[in-house]
Parts: C-alpha cells; structure tokens; sequence
C-alpha cells in the first residue's frame, strides 16, 4: 500500500515526478484521526480453517449500501466444535444465518463478532458450511473499508471501492480478519447496474444480465488474505497489457480506469511490462499467473496491492511498480503479525527502487540521498512495528517503509547480490510459507543459509532496535600508506555499535579507488596502501550504508593503538566472540575454565596488528558460569561467561 500527496503525474522528468513520492507516499498513508484500532487482527477464536468463501453482493454505486451473503466452507480444527465466529461490523444488519438450509441461532455483539451456535457438534476435520446474509450501510474506517464517492469533476460519475488493510474487511463482510489463516479459494458475484463493471481479485469468468442489472462473477483459487479481498464498481474503461513470460506465455495486466483518464492511462501502464519482467528475473516467475495482474483506477489517495488487481489513484511508475512488487511480497507471502509489516512495506519500496536503479539510475541515487535524509531526521524508531494498535505506527512512512527498505539495501550491500537475491528467492520457493504468512526471522534464516553469515546482530542493531550511526574519519598519508582511523557513535542508546563493511573513497590526481574495510568497533585503525598522493576521502560514496553526520577529518598523525578485547554476547547460547586490537603482531593463548577452575578448553591463535575476531564454541556446554582468559605478550585479559 502507498500514499501520495497528489494523483499528478509530472512530465518533466523522472527525477521530477518521482520527488514527490520518495518520502510524502509513505508518510501520508495513514489518517491521524483513526490512528487507534480496536483489535492487533481479529477478535475471532481460532477454532477452524477457512476453505472456500462465495461472497454475493448487491452494489449501486450511488448509494453507500451493501445487500449480501457469505458462504463459508469450514473444517473445524478442535473437538466438540459447536460455535463459529467471524470479524463482523454491528453496523450491518445481519437478516439470517442458514445451515443445511435452516436457519440458525446467532449474536451480534459490541466487539463486532459475529457468533454462530450450531445444531450439534461438526467432527473434526470435517468440511462444512455456513451462510451468513445480511445487508446495511457499511461504516467507512481505517483508509476507507467501503467508500461510496464519484469522479469525473464534470458528470460526478458514482464509484463504490474497498480498502480492507488493516482492520477493514469487517466493515463490509463476515469474514476472519487475522493473519493466521488464508482463505483457499473464492468466488465472488457482484450485481450492479449494467453500466458498470466490477474490478476484483483472479478471473473474471463470466458477466450475465440479470434485468437491469449485470452479475460480474470473479474467481480465484490462489489463498488470500481477508484484507485482500476487494471490490470496485463504477463505468470503467477497459483494456489490457501483456507481459510475455519467461517460461512462455503471457501474463494479461487488465486495466480498470476511468473513461476521462483512459487515453492518458493507455501511454503510461506499459511501462509495467518491464516491472513485471524484471521482478520475475530477480525473484521467481509472477506468483498469480494462471490468473492475472491488473489496476483498477479508485478514489484514495495513493495504491492498494489487493491481490491480482491493484486499486490506483493514478499510474505514475513509482506507484505502479511499488504495488506490483507487493503481489510477491504482501499477498504470495503475507506479513504473519503487523509488527512485521516491513515484510510487505520495506519490500515494496525497496523493489520500486531496484527499479529506478536499472531505468532510471539518477532518480534511484537521489531517492537514497532522499531516504537517508527523512529517515534520519529523528534519532530513533525501530522498523519492527512496536504498536499494532496504532494504524499509524504500523505504516510509518520513515520505519515501516524506507528505514526497512535500506535495511534491506545494507543486507544486499553486506551479503552481495547474489547471495541477497538467492535468499530471498528460497524465501519466496519455501514451501512452509509461499501462499501463506511469514514472520521476520524466517526471512533471516533464508538470508543466513544463503550467505554462510551469522545475521543475528545485523537484525538486532537494524530491525529490533533503534536509530543510525554517524562515523568520524580520521587519515592521513605517510609514503605510500594511508592511515585511518574510523570512529561511530549511535543516535539511539539501543545499540552500542554498529558493525558493518565500509567503503572509503580515495582521490588523487588522475586516480579514485574504493577500499572496503570490515569496521567492527570504534576507534578501529585500518592502513591502505596506494600508489598515488590522497587529495581527498570521502566515506560511502554509493550510499551503502544508512547513516549521517558524517565527518572526515585530515589530521598530521593517528593516535597509537591500544590494545583491546571485547566479548559478546554475554550470557550466550552457542559462540562467545571477540573484537581484539592489537597494537602489535603477536600470538594468544585461550583459555576456558569451568566454576571450579578446571580448564575444558585451549588454543593458540596468531593474530595481525589491528584489528581482528575470533569466537570459542560453548554451544554444547552446560548452563552455567565460566570463566575466559587470553594471554600472550603484555595481554593478561579475563572475564567471566554466562551459558544459558
């Protein structure tokens, strides 16, 4: 999902049309005024697995009205099973609930929980179903749930559009709002009169005449998410694009738009043919395409990735690519809690600029200097949602989308692009959550077992906790040898360092070059050796690395090093680590010693001047103390080591 400012597409360059979306869509997708929800998901006792919903609507988009009836096929998932429940409005009238053709006992409550009582006990495991039928005027929360508006200044053409995310979808079906359990497959059957056409989600398999009025049937046998489920029914223009395969075929993107926009449209959605193309080579083929993409032009202010047909105010690229992006990450693998929005929002906009990058590289270099900037003008803010009562906190503009989207331009940066990408296409091919929900740190351990790198302090300083570092450099040039020293503060006390590969610039006359030094704690000293006079240094020139306040400082000499150790994580679970700077080559010796002072362990290491790690295995050993020393040379160094 994406907010923006205004539905004007500049035309003076990309540069220019894409200044106003970098950091005012995120930021503006929300409404202060419904900032608090009433739930974290849902408020539904979950006791049974949704198969198969056959949602039947009645629509006139003149009017903010909904006649409807919801079959929901079921297996329960305890014993003694008698009650059902779904997420409900109390604002729409429930008229009856039939089962087996009778009509059922059923309660409508403050909580909007729609209580069903059954009969007799439904068997485990055993598939049911239920009709829910009701009608009324849905109540419009959140960013919309269910609007009735118009367009076209001139005719004021009546539109009627859904926007379920968050907490929405109850305010115009029955349904189970959670991020738990996927609806398997739908069918969909909306009447509106014959002017109209209705956009939603798969293939649309058939439009009849009904009277006056026309039933636009839509399918899908892909699992959705509830607040995916969507409607929009006005005059709609329509035609499509096609996007050829690389496994051959096409994939039809079938487009919803306005008549008064409709010429306009048809210049500018072609460019998603190459979005498409290019996310399929990066991650796997489009996840929907035995069905299809589409857009479908509404009313609210930005976009909304509801499943195979995104809801668009307008079709600028960095709208439709952001949306697109969303049909792999957000409705193939869905966020399993809103603490992890990031997996659909961080995702969605750092591919949107992947695609500035290949297209057009001088927008994407100025969205980074952009993003550093807005995301840096506070101190702190984690990208993990850390309150999902709050609409507004979960699509925080500056955390939930372009903090979390450089987060993920640093793991790239850290891990390279080939390991980066093959782990996020095992994310996506993980056969325990492609169609379903996923939760952060199982993103991690697809991005660890495709680099080999241990990434539990990477998600501890830049997802878990707070804020950025700043970095002062300090260097000079003696003979061939530069000398830095490279210190880091943080703008944030929740994390103490941040340990990364820096890049560092070196210009001289007629040369430039880049050396990347592996930083891993402050005050480091790295020397490099060129064959040129420095004139200038300049720290992260390709914007790497979120970070500001950065200084560079010449200086006539460096401080001498120091000798230094030390350890983490302490208490630990497996390996404890070092961080040793040594003022000299030398070699140490490592000791481990049990509470009574018996030693279980040693070795002898020779380490460099400068800076280096190293690690003692503790994973087998049993919880309790120990006791590390490290000797050798004027290093006499001990500390005790808590085992969990």
């Amino acid at each position: 999902m994406k907010k923006i400012l205004s539905c004007i597409i500049f035309s003076l360059s990309f540069i220019f049309s894409n200044a106003q979306t970098v950091n005012d869509i995120p930021a503006m997708e929300q409404k202060a005024q419904e900032a608090k929800s009433k739930s974290i998901t849902s408020g539904v006792i979950n006791n049974y697995d949704i198969k198969y919903h056959r949602c039947e609507w009645e629509i006139k988009p003149d009017t903010n009205y909904i006649k409807g009836a919801v079959t929901t096929y079921f297996k329960p998932t305890v014993a003694g099973f008698n009650q059902m429940q779904f997420d409900f409005t109390i604002a729409l009238g429930v008229d009856s609930v039939k089962y087996h053709s009778s009509t059922i006992s059923f309660i409508q409550n403050v909580g909007d929980i729609l209580q069903i009582s059954f009969p007799s006990v439904i068997p485990l495991n055993s598939l049911d179903s239920v009709t829910v039928f009701y009608k009324g005027n849905p109540p419009s929360n959140g960013f919309g749930s269910f609007v009735q508006t118009t367009h076209d200044a001139t005719l004021h053409t009546p539109i009627i559009w859904t926007l379920s995310e968050p907490f929405g979808a109850k305010d115009w079906w029955p349904c189970k709002q959670d991020l738990v359990d996927k609806i398997d497959s739908l069918d969909i059957f909306v009447t509106a009169p014959q002017i109209n056409k209705v956009g939603s989600n798969g293939v649309l398999l058939s439009v009849t005449q009904s009277g006056t009025d026309r039933i636009h049937h839509w399918k899908t046998r892909y699992p959705i998410a509830a607040y995916l489920v969507a409607i929009a029914v006005t005059n709609y223009a329509e035609y499509s694009n096609y996007v050829p395969l690389a496994g051959g075929g096409s994939l039809q993107v079938l487009n919803y738009v306005y008549p008064e926009d409709s010429a306009n449209a048809a210049t500018i959605t072609p460019d998603i043919i190459n979005t498409i193309q290019f996310y399929d080579s990066l991650t796997i083929q489009y996840p929907f395409a035995n069905e299809k993409y589409g857009h479908a032009e509404f009313g609210w202010g930005g976009g909304m990735e509801h499943q195979t047909m995104t809801f668009l105010i307008g079709f600028n690229h960095s709208l439709m690519a952001h949306e697109c992006a969303h049909q792999w990450f957000g409705d193939y693998i869905t966020c399993g809690s809103w603490e992890d929005i990031w997996l659909n929002e961080s995702f969605a906009t750092y591919f949107e600029t992947l695609t500035e990058e290949r297209y057009f590289h001088p927008t994407f270099v100025w969205q980074l200097q952009q993003r550093i900037l807005q995301i840096t003008s506070v101190a702190n803010g984690s990208v993990k949602c850390d309150d999902t009562t709050n609409v507004n906190r979960i699509f925080d503009g500056r955390l939930s989308y372009n903090k979390g989207s450089y987060v993920l331009h640093m793991l790239r940066w850290k891990l390279g692009d080939n390991a980066f990408f093959q782990g996020i296409r095992n994310y996506l091919n993980d056969p325990l959550l492609a169609g379903g929900y996923a939760k952060t740190p199982q993103l991690k351990a697809h991005l660890e077992n495709s680099s080999g790198l241990n990434l539990t302090s990477f998600f501890n300083e830049w997802y878990y906790n707070q804020g950025f570092p700043s970095y002062q450099l300090l260097w000079n040039q003696i003979g061939t040898t530069v000398n830095l020293q490279v210190n880091q503060t943080a703008s944030d006390p929740s994390v103490s360092f941040y340990e990364l590969p820096i890049p560092i610039e070196f210009k001289g006359v007629g040369h430039d070059t880049i050396v990347v030094f592996n930083h891993t704690f402050s005050g480091q000293q790295f020397t490099a050796n060129l064959n040129f006079t420095v004139d200038s240094v300049k720290f992260d020139p390709d914007l790497h690395i979120l970070s500001n306040n950065n200084v560079v400082t010449g200086v006539p000499t460096l401080a001498a090093l120091t000798n230094d150790i030390s350890v983490f994580p302490n208490p630990v679970k497996q390996d404890v680590n070092f961080k040793i700077q040594l003022k000299a080559a030398q070699t140490l010796t490592f000791e481990l010693f049990d509470v009574l002072g018996g030693k279980i362990y040693s070795r002898d290491d020779s380490f460099s001047q400068g800076s280096s790690t190293a690690s003692i295995p503790m994973e087998r050993l049993a919880k309790g103390s120990y006791f590390i020393k490290i000797r050798g040379g004027d290093i006499n160094f001990s500390q005790k080591i808590i085992k969990q």
